[in-house]
């Protein structure tokens, strides 16, 4: 039976050419309106809120994204009813069963328009820059959204009284600080007795003087700070020339586009004005008087439980410059700088249609068009509408997250693991809905002034959510890619993404591909690696330049392959060498235990899955030379067997992302255990047995109605922070069992 409680009937997801909205009572599924409706909730409403989004993080801090599921199962499943293959054995029909059962239960969330909804959040720094920019902008969320966000804080609470970057990490100031001033700007009293063990908790530790820079920069917007305590942004930097390698434009682009709204803050020295909020929170998280702190001395004070990345002399050094820069500074330059910077926003608004790359710099651009603007002007207003497509509900309450959604990531990677084999003939209408909005997601233009500021070239490309945000990525480029190919061979869809678009698609992928042979993110690699010894932010590594990784080159490089077996004259050598340098770099990746570390997923089970997957192609296409590849092959195998735990399966925690060693779960995770199998299949490993194993815990693991249960947080970015893909319990289970099926049953 599907649990609905009562207060999650109150809200719906509107959705719309991928676009992602929670609407409370919408009275239509016209999303403009809803963005118009500002309702309010009575106190036995706010109780029942209370009562309904009870969350006990403390047994698993992952939500399984029961508002949306349920609500979309109850009106959409139904269970399959459609002709079975051929007859398996006997012993084989649990696995058809479970296979079957567990794409039409997926398909079931699938929306009209074609890509799969999800959660997308885990980061707990999101929200609050958030709520500060509603809260500087004057802008109030409506009541239903306050009081949802209000629980989701203090669901994720930990035991010590902190909260930490990320649902799952420890406590840290930064954490903890950010969520306590967002439930007092929410409304909640000092006098809580959960804000009451917060703030010990700050005090305990040294107080908000040890917040990182980004927190610094935070409680300097809403006057907690005193900006003379933060070291400088130096705007004048953009205005140096572009060949220097530590121009910004150089910056690997999720830096680039929260330093350059930082800077415009920092330089306007904009803060809210002083009120009782105000003045009571400066006496609520700091061990002494305010007016006593001595700011300067507190630039790089940092808690000790927050540092990831400690401060190198270069950026002592230059800290000591632009700081004494920042009392003499020219006038004149100032003024051209910040007109370079608000033009740059404006123009990362434009581009986006508002969106904006991510949630941090999203919030913090607002602030700066409000401003440069005010609240009534067009562009804020624009900005605030663009605020809701970052927002999802769950049984844990209402967060931000890490994008506007994972749209065209998930449908992609779901798509593929449908079509694995011929079971995806079962699934047409799904594969179809799916291929429209792969085709309606491949970015076909760019704006004019893309150039300008220092965007890659993207027609042809396809982004990590929907075509609107329009930032494109070269994994997501190589995952559209492959989709549209897989597609195309069903014999499903009618083929509207045409040989020239596809090859478009080559021709971004090739452009992508940097000096080392491996591909980056958003951009080619800009700078070298020593930029990162000016990375500021403390909390996060490698997050200075765009590097090269091993997930995003094995992408990259399997899509090539796949292109060059229906297209082989086209760029034939060109394509060829891409496809040895990367191949190169690949095998360059691996470590001495047989592993590859992932930068995108956790952790190691992915990025060797990835590796395993291309390299097994190559060798079975005799694209590079067999023995080799077998040998790189022969030793993930071995580290893959090694990790294998007693009931079958894999399984890692997020610390093996932050600590770069494999970090072993309690618990199998059935994600890590589909990507492990999925390696192993992909490569033939010979020992079937050691396959059945993992694959009977994905079989034991699964739900009556076709589901898997949420484990562990299985996503990663700049090592030090987790996100939720609540798709990837689904995807991935999926598409092993659907290997194994090709492999050994059909």
């Amino acid at each position: 039976m599907l649990e609905i409680k009562p207060s999650w009937k109150d809200w719906q997801l509107l959705t719309k050419n991928g676009r992602q909205i929670w609407a409370y009572k919408p009275e239509s599924n016209d999303i403009d309106r809803h963005l118009e409706n500002s309702s309010k909730i009575s106190q036995n409403q706010a109780r029942q809120f209370s009562e309904d989004f009870e969350f006990d993080s403390q047994n698993n801090p992952n939500s399984a994204d029961l508002v949306f599921r349920n609500q979309w199962l109850r009106e959409k499943y139904e269970p399959f009813s459609g002709a079975r293959p051929n007859q398996p054995k006997i012993e084989d029909q649990n696995i058809v069963e479970s296979l079957i059962n567990g794409v039409n239960y997926f398909s079931s969330l699938q929306s009209e328009e074609g890509h799969w909804p999800g959660d997308y959040g885990g980061p707990m720094f999101l929200l609050p820059g958030l709520l500060i920019a509603s809260y500087i902008t004057g802008t109030d969320f409506p009541e239903p959204h306050q009081a949802l966000m209000k629980i989701y804080i203090k669901n994720h609470q930990n035991p010590d009284g902190g909260w930490g970057m990320h649902i799952e990490g420890d406590s840290t100031m930064f954490g903890t600080v950010m969520q306590y001033v967002s439930l007092r700007i929410l409304g909640v009293e000092s006098g809580d007795p959960l804000l009451i063990k917060a703030r010990n908790w700050v005090m305990e530790n040294g107080g908000a003087v040890g917040i990182p820079s980004w927190g610094k920069f935070y409680l300097a917007v809403m006057n907690l700070y005193d900006w003379s305590g933060f070291n400088s942004l130096f705007p004048e930097m953009w205005l140096l020339p572009k060949w220097l390698p530590m121009h910004p434009s150089r910056y690997w682009c999720h830096a680039r586009m929260v330093y350059l709204p930082m800077a415009y803050c920092y330089a306007h020295r904009v803060k809210a004005p002083e009120n009782d909020l105000i003045l009571s929170l400066r006496k609520e998280i700091y061990c002494g008087d305010f007016a006593d702190i001595d700011w300067p001395k507190q630039r790089n004070m940092v808690c000790d439980k927050d540092i990831y990345t400690v401060q190198s002399p270069v950026l002592k050094w230059m800290n000591f410059f632009t700081n004494g820069y920042e009392k003499i500074h020219f006038h004149g330059l100032r003024k051209k700088a910040l007109q370079f910077i608000l033009n740059y926003i404006h123009a990362e608004d434009l581009q986006t249609e508002y969106l904006d790359i991510g949630p941090v710099s999203q919030a913090i651009n607002s602030i700066c068009v409000w401003h440069a603007h005010g609240q009534q002007s067009k562009q804020f207003q624009q900005h605030v509408k663009r605020w809701y497509d970052y927002l999802w509900v769950a049984e844990d309450g209402m967060k931000m997250s890490g994008y506007n959604g994972s749209q065209l990531w998930d449908t992609a990677f779901t798509t593929r693991a449908i079509l694995e084999s011929d079971i995806g003939q079962l699934f047409e209408s799904t594969i179809n809905r799916a291929y429209q909005f792969i085709d309606r997601s491949q970015i076909l233009k760019q704006h004019e002034t893309h150039e300008q500021y220092f965007r890659h070239p993207m027609i042809g490309s396809w982004p990590f959510s929907t075509a609107e945000q329009g930032w494109p990525v070269a994994d997501c480029t190589a995952e559209g890619l492959s989709t549209t190919l897989a597609c195309h061979h069903s014999g499903l869809v009618e083929a509207k993404i045409s040989e020239d678009r596809i090859k478009l698609a080559v021709d971004v992928i090739l452009s992508y591909q940097n000096q080392d042979g491996g591909w980056a993110t958003y951009e080619l690699s800009r700078a070298p690696k020593w930029l990162e010894k000016i990375n500021p932010s403390e909390i996060f590594a490698d997050i200075m330049i765009d590097y090269s990784w091993t997930e995003c080159s094995s992408a990259c490089i399997l899509s090539l392959i796949e292109f060059q077996q229906d297209f082989p004259d086209y760029k034939s050598q060109q394509i060829k060498s891409a496809i040895n340098q990367g191949i190169k770099f690949v095998i360059k990746q691996q470590k001495a235990d047989g592993s590859w570390y992932g930068g995108w997923g956790v952790c190691f089970t992915y990025a060797t899955w990835f590796a395993v997957e291309v390299l097994s192609k190559a060798r079975n296409k005799e694209i590079y030379d067999s023995d080799i590849l077998k040998q790189h092959i022969d030793r993930a195998c071995g580290f893959l067997i090694s990790k294998q735990k007693s009931d079958g399966g894999w399984g890692e925690t997020y610390l093996s992302c932050a600590d770069m060693i494999y970090t072993e779960a309690e618990k199998s995770q059935v994600v890590n255990t589909a990507w492990a199998l999925l390696a192993l299949m992909a490569s033939d490993y010979e020992h079937r047995a050691v396959i059945e194993r993992g694959l009977q815990l994905l079989l034991d693991r699964q739900t009556q109605i076709g589901d898997w249960p949420q484990e562990n947080i299985s996503g990663v970015f700049n090592y030090n922070c987790m996100i939720t893909y609540s798709a990837y319990r689904n995807i991935f289970p999926i598409w092993a069992l659907n290997r194994y099926y090709k492999s050994f049953i059909c």
